[in-house]
């Protein structure tokens, strides 16, 4: 319901804050600089659990590249310290990713590892270009299927690549090699550097699967560092003999050097690591934001003294900019490419991390570890680090993408990109990827499906799909079926049509009525029917939605009406008779439509609504008028609001008396049963209740809408009470004095609401929020309540597309 937006009315705290909605993924507002420099105690735990996962990953992703294993945690230092200062994903943990390492082990096969690091350094003066051009967000342009395909591809090539160390041999230079030396290895294993990857795994797996309390406490440390841990351990008490790390001198460390290879070959490289570091970080960055979403706590304590910056939706710009500026470095001083990497980030978010400070702090922890703890990395069997990447390769084949994927018709554009990773590499398999979506949606616009044939002496032609100039011929074929003087019925499904669809359509229609036939066009989506000029005036349809239930045509008159079949007539379904013409007919009418054309579009929709229940997160209580459409101002559909209508939007004071159960049981269900978690009273222009309340006169007949009208005397008192705040429209006034005291009953109700006792409850314990609208019918315009205690203006909601969802 993008536009409901829920404005509290009722806190004072928010009286003095500026609301300002900015576009998704835009840069937060610029906080108030802190007093003093201070890390939070969150970011500290946050940061060991980050460091304790970085260190076995950096190391084994620096094994699978064939990089020296020290450019693994200069990668993962510098894109702590570097990417997390200037990066704009605060949350996000960069470092040697993964899906970078069949970018990387094809170039130092290639060119070597300083040529590497140099086009390392490159990629990211690229990416420094790409921020400053601000073209981070044409990255998320890119297909899911894409994204996904490519990284299964990197993952089966890590997998397929780890698994010969694993089992103790040398991988080969390319998944089709490794794959055919594969039986091979497999009769030459090594048992000792199996029995260490076996643990690893074993322990990788089942250490988040621990039961009972101890469970809890030990799932804190992190799966891989005690899969490592453990299998090191284990291998050095048993006294195993396999290749273990090691760590030259740090004076002997490679830096990068000039570039040495054919130019359209390092541009390819260059672009190459470009494309997959950008689109691996900005997605990542996403994807911590939807991670973040899920914490309150974080704004309130990234708002707190000590934090350097405020924690909102990430800039991908500034993302950018800081991850050129990483990749820089860390091929300066011969690291690996850097990236945003999901499992550390992730786990930076569960640990409790407020702000950037986790980040860079577990880049110093690496720092640290790479200086004073060499002695204790070397114990490490390469074994164990080549089993926990494998693991990351597997799980980069990902079940849920695999089924989204297939779900939205995609799997083709998944299986190329995953099979060309595999075979060709990550720059041919990305290409083919998206040569293949570009082939799929032409074939989707393209494809339309013409159908011809007759029931009941009414030709039916049904159009599905786009209706384009390629699919001209075919409909011209269908059209010349139907014989000169028959009743057609043109059912257009689909949601585009060009000029030359168009044209045709309209010149075959005017021939046919010429020739003393009929033709009726309808269609399922907004802005397909053709209408000729004397129909425009009657037609009252517009594409405001999908849920429309209007009739275009003029009202049947005549033989026309006489020899249309409604309900109970012979000929016609079976149910109760309705004159032609009248509202039971109209009633028939607009129920057939709904059958014919949006029945099939909701109805998986509301089988889910009807297995799950209803769920709605408000309760919408306005008026009985029937020019207030809820589903229309508010772009809800079904399952969004429970609705509550009665003449005069009116909430009857709770009492046995005065009280009124209908509205009251519908309060309390919403409140206590359906645990809604916000109340709209809306009001609206021209409210013939708040006429007669104001025209009213004491005495008469006590009519059944004299006695409801009674709840709304406060609302008249409320305005007559010259000692209370008039509330009013921002921007201009009342227009009259029914409008204010429209506006003054919506207050009025508010406060009534207060009353009941499970509204009240729900209030102090904070689980729910009173809202106010009124909604101007004449101007289509919608306004929300704001200011203390409900005595304050009605702000109009801008038609922006950035407003908060």
């Amino acid at each position: 319901m993008s536009a409901c937006v829920p404005t509290r009315a009722t806190d004072p705290s928010d009286s003095h804050h500026t609301r300002r909605a900015h576009p998704p993924h835009s840069p937060p507002p610029s906080p108030s600089p802190p007093r003093r420099f201070r890390i939070a105690g969150a970011d500290v735990s946050a940061s060991i659990a980050v460091f304790l996962i970085a260190l076995p990953l950096s190391l084994g992703i620096a094994l699978a590249t064939g990089a020296p294993l020290q450019a693994g945690l200069v990668a993962a230092a510098v894109g702590g310290i570097v990417a997390g200062r200037l990066g704009g994903s605060p949350l996000q943990v960069s470092g040697p990713a993964a899906g970078l390492t069949v970018v990387t082990a094809d170039l130092i096969h290639r060119y070597g590892w300083r040529t590497t690091c140099a086009i390392t350094v490159l990629a990211g003066v690229v990416q420094l270009g790409l921020g400053c051009l601000r073209v981070a967000r044409t990255a998320l342009a890119v297909s899911p299927a894409i994204v996904h395909g490519m990284l299964a591809g990197i993952g089966v090539t890590i997998a397929v690549a780890q698994l010969h160390i694993v089992l103790g041999g040398t991988p080969q230079s390319s998944v089709l090699d490794n794959l055919r030396a594969l039986p091979a290895q497999l009769a030459h294993l090594q048992p000792a550097a199996v029995s260490v990857s076996v643990l690893t795994l074993a322990l990788l797996f089942l250490w988040p699967r621990v039961p009972g309390r101890a469970g809890q406490f030990l799932r804190r440390i992190p799966a891989a560092l005690v899969a490592v841990a453990g299998a090191t351990a284990a291998a050095c008490l048993a006294g195993l003999t396999v290749p273990r790390v090691d760590l030259p001198s740090w004076s002997s460390h490679a830096l990068a050097g000039l570039p040495e290879g054919p130019v359209l070959g390092l541009a390819a490289a260059v672009l190459t690591t470009t494309l997959v570091c950008s689109v691996q970080s900005l997605l990542g960055a996403v994807a911590v934001d939807k991670l973040a979403s899920g914490r309150p706590d974080l704004i309130a304590a990234s708002s707190g003294p000590g934090h350097d910056t405020r924690v909102g939706r990430s800039d991908l710009d500034r993302e950018l900019l800081g991850q050129g500026a990483a990749n820089i470095v860390s091929g300066s001083l011969g690291g690996l490419p850097v990236a945003g990497v999901a499992v550390r980030s992730s786990a930076n978010v569960q640990a409790g991390a407020v702000s950037r400070n986790s980040t860079m702090l577990h880049g110093v922890l690496v720092v640290i570890a790479a200086l004073l703890m060499v002695p204790l990395l070397e114990f490490i069997p390469l074994a164990s680090l080549a089993a926990l990447v494998m693991a990351v390769g597997i799980q980069m084949v990902s079940l849920h993408h695999i089924r989204t994927v297939t779900r939205h018709r995609e799997v083709l554009v998944y299986a190329v990109t995953t099979l060309g990773v595999v075979v060709f590499g990550v720059l041919e398999g990305v290409t083919l990827g998206i040569a293949v979506a570009v082939g799929v949606a032409l074939h989707r616009l393209t494809r339309t499906r013409i159908t011809h044939d007759e029931r009941e002496g009414i030709h039916h032609v049904h159009v599905r799909g786009q209706l384009t100039f390629l699919a001209v011929p075919r409909l011209s074929r269908a059209l010349h079926l139907v014989p000169q003087g028959a009743a057609v019925v043109v059912e257009l499904d689909g949601s585009f049509m060009d000029h030359a669809a168009f044209e045709s359509l309209q010149h075959w229609q005017k021939t046919h009525t010429a020739q003393g036939g009929s033709v009726e066009l309808t269609g399922r989506r907004p802005g397909t029917r053709i209408a000729e000029p004397s129909d425009a005036a009657d037609c009252r349809c517009r594409p405001w939605t999908a849920w429309r239930n209007h009739q275009c045509e003029r009202p049947l008159t005549g033989q026309d009406a006489a020899d249309t079949p409604v309900p109970g007539e012979p000929g016609a379904p079976g149910g109760t008779l309705a004159t032609p013409g009248s509202s039971g007919h109209e009633l028939a009418r607009g129920i057939s439509a709904f059958q014919r054309n949006t029945a099939p579009i909701v109805r998986g929709e509301l089988a889910r609504l009807a297995r799950e229940g209803q769920q709605p997160d408000q309760l919408f209580l306005t008026c009985a008028d029937s020019r207030l459409v809820t589903s229309m101002i508010t772009s809800s559909g079904p399952g969004d609001l429970f609705v509550v209508r009665n003449v005069g939007n009116l909430v009857p004071l709770p009492g046995e008396e005065s009280g009124d159960d209908s509205v009251a049981a519908a309060i309390e269900y919403a409140v206590d049963v359906l645990k809604v978690r916000s109340i709209t009273v809306c009001g609206h222009s021209g409210c013939g209740a708040m006429q007669a309340l104001l025209n009213s006169e004491p005495g008469g007949a006590r009519t059944p809408l004299k006695r409801w009208l009674r709840h709304g005397l406060p609302s008249l008192e409320r305005m007559a009470d010259a000692g209370r705040p008039w509330a009013g429209l921002a921007g201009r006034a009342p227009a009259d004095a029914v409008e204010q005291l429209c506006l003054t009953n919506v207050v009025q109700q508010l406060e009534h609401l207060r009353a009941h006792e499970s509204v009240s409850r729900a209030l102090r314990e904070g689980a729910l929020e009173l809202q106010g609208m009124y909604f101007h019918v004449g101007e289509a315009q919608a306004y929300l309540l704001t200011g203390a205690d409900g005595d304050g203006l009605f702000e109009h909601v801008e038609a922006a597309a950035d407003l908060p969802a």
